[in-house]
């Protein structure tokens, strides 16, 4: 008697386990987070288990709370589109580790695979980095904490809404600003349908939600962000500081 299933799902992460195999951790719609042994994985047919890559994936199990094994078939290769793209790159390895790490294990996720199913579909794109930004601003609202953007947290007016407080995740207008301004995250305007995503707001959008993920997704553990996301935001910057001479 054993348990098994068959999905198509997105591969987060993997670590060697023995000689040839590796654990990988899979996304899929209906099975969440979930991991399992790849045989001979880091051989010839090693190179579908790479982060962002999607796959068919069937899992089998002698019972459900074991790890199992799954048997993975390719089915597009993201990493590899984005080759000529590293700052790209980083953005597809940052959203797989952020999702491996904080996503709870082997619970139904439809909404989080299909995001970011889409973000994948974006990275090669325009606007990818804009993208980037509302996908993680959707992560955190499906680990349950959704900014509210929608109006100032002070006033109730949605004119001129330019911070978000970083205790609460409200938005602050300009106006009411004033007396805490040094203390407020920035909110960058194409998170609220207002002006282009400039370099510039791209990283105030990274810098809001990165404080927000650390506070809600890794405090419970004390542990900080994904090194592959702290990449990211670094190599994004220095985007940001060659732009501006």
């Amino acid at each position: 008697m054993s348990v098994e299933w068959c999905e198509s799902a997105i591969v987060l992460a993997s670590r060697p386990h023995g000689e040839s195999s590796v654990v990988a951790t899979l996304l899929t719609a209906n099975y969440g987070a979930h991991a399992g042994l790849v045989q001979a994985a880091r051989g010839r047919k090693g190179g579908g288990i790479q982060p962002g890559n999607r796959v068919i994936a069937r899992w089998r199990a002698r019972l459900p709370e074991h790890l199992g094994s799954y048997t993975i078939e390719a089915e597009s290769n993201g990493s590899a589109a984005l080759m000529d793209e590293p700052l790209r790159l980083l953005a597809l390895q940052s959203a797989c580790s952020l999702v491996a790490v904080s996503a709870p294990e082997r619970e139904p996720h439809p909404g989080l695979y299909e995001a970011t199913s889409a973000l994948i579909d974006t990275l090669p794109g325009p606007a990818w980095d804009a993208a980037y930004v509302a996908w993680e601003v959707g992560l955190l609202r499906l680990l349950g904490f959704g900014l509210d953007l929608e109006r100032c947290a002070a006033t109730g007016v949605n004119d001129m809404l330019t911070y978000v407080s970083p205790r609460t995740g409200r938005a602050i207008s300009e106006s009411a600003s004033e007396p805490w301004r040094d203390r407020l995250l920035k909110l960058p305007g194409f998170l609220i349908g207002r002006g282009t995503a400039e370099p510039a707001e791209v990283l105030d959008g990274l810098l809001l939600t990165g404080h927000f993920l650390e506070r809600v997704a890794f405090a419970a553990t004390h542990s900080p962000l994904p090194a592959a996301r702290t990449r990211f935001v670094d190599s994004y910057r220095r985007l940001v500081s060659t732009s501006a001479i």
